[in-house]
């Protein structure tokens, strides 16, 4: 099993890092003895298929996102790699970035690693950009994982899923930034990304966020060749997500998901964004049991 840690970079530009990565994986030391067998089983059973996950993050977030994630999965014997794509991270101020430059800025970092057999994760927004990614290095993935994420139609784009009044707030914030970007305000952030976090915690995912380039969200994308791929795909859905309306023609699950045809679905009870910093452990399982045969 390969790994990578430390900065790397792409064209000489800084777009990600990879934590060291401590092998062979250990079980961890059971709190009584007769707790040993069960501890042994259960770490079996997590390297029973270890695999290959590329992690792509969504809007207002960066590659950070996934290092609780991230860990967990390293630390149950998956290889991990977390990139990062233009518009967001060191580069968070270029928000001329499109959504072509992203997606092909994730499908150069799985052929320049050379990683094959990726299970390829998307969430929220994310969700596009694998969408596209696919496209690019089909037959290097084994499957397609989107975690509350997108799934737009051919020749549709993001804001098309969105409900009028949150177009009309994202179009407003885009207009008075300045610059075609959009940065939420914390009540929106906090009721409908973080319904689950206590104050403090919202406040701490909050001060992390950076502006999101406002074009990709109201792109048009090009589809066809994804919905033509044979590629696995599996959706996990967090239940308690309120980014999108729960019905009413919205929502992740069965709306998003229902369009991938044949897939696994997998369901955690969550929010958005919180049990990714809060739980990680219980994001890293869901993923698994999303990504293995």
């Amino acid at each position: 099993m390969t790994s990578l840690h430390g900065p790397y970079a792409r064209n000489g530009r800084y777009v990600g890092y990879f934590p060291p990565v401590a092998y062979p994986y250990a079980p961890p030391v059971p709190a009584h003895p007769w707790d040993a067998a069960a501890a042994y089983r259960q770490a079996v059973r997590r390297r029973e298929q270890p695999l290959t996950f590329v992690l792509v993050h969504g809007s207002w977030a960066d590659a950070g996102f996934w290092n609780g994630v991230a860990a967990e999965l390293r630390r149950q014997g998956h290889t991990v790699y977390a990139p990062e794509y233009p518009g967001h991270g060191a580069d968070f101020a270029n928000t001329a970035a499109t959504h072509a430059m992203m997606s092909q800025a994730i499908a150069d970092d799985i052929e320049t690693l050379d990683l094959r057999n990726v299970v390829l994760v998307g969430h929220s927004f994310g969700g596009t950009i694998v969408q596209k990614a696919a496209e690019l290095v089909p037959e290097r993935l084994k499957r397609i994982v989107f975690i509350d994420a997108f799934v737009l139609k051919d020749g549709g784009s993001l804001s098309d899923e969105l409900p009028p009044e949150a177009v009309a707030l994202f179009t407003q914030l885009m207009e008075a930034s300045g610059n075609n970007a959009i940065m939420l305000p914390f009540p929106f952030f906090r009721d409908a990304f973080v319904n689950l976090a206590s104050l403090e915690t919202a406040r701490q995912l909050y001060a992390g966020i950076k502006p999101e380039p406002a074009g990709p969200l109201f792109e048009k994308l090009d589809l066809k060749k994804f919905y033509s791929l044979t590629t696995p795909k599996s959706y996990v859905y967090l239940t308690v997500d309120n980014v999108l309306p729960q019905g009413l023609g919205y929502g992740w699950h069965p709306h998003m998901s229902s369009r991938l045809g044949q897939f696994r679905l997998i369901k955690g009870y969550g929010d958005h964004m919180t049990q990714f910093k809060t739980e990680p452990k219980k994001i890293a399982d869901l993923l698994y049991m999303a990504g293995r045969d």
